[in-house]
């Protein structure tokens, strides 16, 4: 069972069941969009898996999908067809997604909203705790439990206070 997005192929339980699928395996699939977003990816993860494995595929909410009932010409040429429309419509929703996924950042950053973790602020707390620790009053570790910060966050205030006093005197 492989819950990640189909954008690509790199899908760690995809990549497993791939190395075990074997001929005359049947592969179902939900639906088209859920295997892959990529239309050149997905005839050639189609083509591996039917042509090269020799397994079957189902997809099940697409019954013109089914590699296991149609094994003649017409059906395998009817089949190729309608793999080729829909992931051609798979690529342009995922196309989509991401345009729509862009201009919604784009309105977001124009609103002045901030991405990413929220900054610490230099307190003045912290500059106490600084000084007691420059002191050799209390240890890092001491100075990190008292202030309830982590060990890259502290450091990182550090360099930024010390930076702040470099530029004072200067």
């Amino acid at each position: 069972m492989d819950k990640q997005s189909g954008k690509d192929f790199n899908r760690a339980q995809y990549q497993i069941l791939k190395r075990v699928l074997r001929k005359g395996d049947i592969l179902y699939i939900h639906s088209l969009d859920r295997f892959g977003r990529n239309k050149e990816e997905i005839l050639q993860e189609w083509n591996d898996i039917t042509k090269n494995i020799q397994a079957d595929i189902v997809v099940l909410d697409m019954p013109l999908l089914d590699t296991t009932q149609f094994k003649d010409s017409l059906g395998t040429f009817i089949a190729d067809l309608v793999l080729q429309i829909l992931s051609w419509m798979a690529q342009e929703e995922r196309d989509r997604i991401r345009k729509r996924q862009r201009e919604g950042i784009d309105v977001a950053l124009q609103n002045g909203t901030e991405f990413g973790r929220p900054k610490i602020q230099m307190t003045d707390e912290f500059k106490e705790v600084y000084k007691r620790w420059k002191l050799g009053e209390m240890t890092a570790v001491k100075a990190m439990e008292e202030l309830a910060l982590k060990k890259t966050t502290f450091y990182k205030l550090v360099k930024e206070y010390e930076r702040e006093i470099k530029n004072r005197t200067i």
